[in-house]
């Protein structure tokens, strides 16, 4: 998917039917934002759903391979998983809005789409959703444009 097509305005969630049965055998912890997989030592650890709105694969600007390869295509807005489904969550959402379409960092990291506090919001509740009683929530930020008390 082109990273243009990703941050369009005003972008819908995806609808999707829910995921059940052997997906997630074994799966304990969701990464609903997973990206290229930065957060995480063990990029295939067999304990992780990785999730992301997006697959890409292409070429930094100083060479090096990107590639954002979920297991479940996903919108983090609107998870396609039962309640109480995840021991641990991942919300490690994009975290910029001002960049161009085809900058690297935006490869790299996504990008917030206009109605990004919004979105959060239903990250969020999304999150804690599909977690089980007593789990945790894991939320990564980033301050560079968005100070975390805007969030919180």
């Amino acid at each position: 998917m082109k990273v243009d097509s990703v941050i369009e305005a005003h972008q819908p969630p995806l609808q999707q039917t829910r995921v059940r049965g052997s997906l997630l055998e074994g799966k304990y912890i969701l990464d609903c934002c997973c990206g290229s997989r930065m957060f995480w030592f063990d990029k295939n650890n067999p304990a992780v759903l990785f999730a992301d709105i997006r697959e890409l694969e292409t070429e930094l600007c100083d060479g090096r391979k990107l590639v954002v390869k979920p297991d479940i295509i996903a919108d983090f807005r609107k998870l396609p998983f039962d309640d109480n489904t995840f021991k641990m969550v991942v919300f490690d959402p994009p975290h910029l809005h001002k960049l161009g379409q085809d900058t690297w960092m935006a490869q790299k990291y996504g990008v917030l789409l206009p109605s990004w506090e919004h979105d959060i919001k239903e990250g969020f509740n999304e999150a804690m959703r599909v977690l089980e009683p007593f789990g945790t929530l894991i939320f990564k930020w980033n301050e560079v444009q968005i100070t975390t008390n805007k969030i919180l």
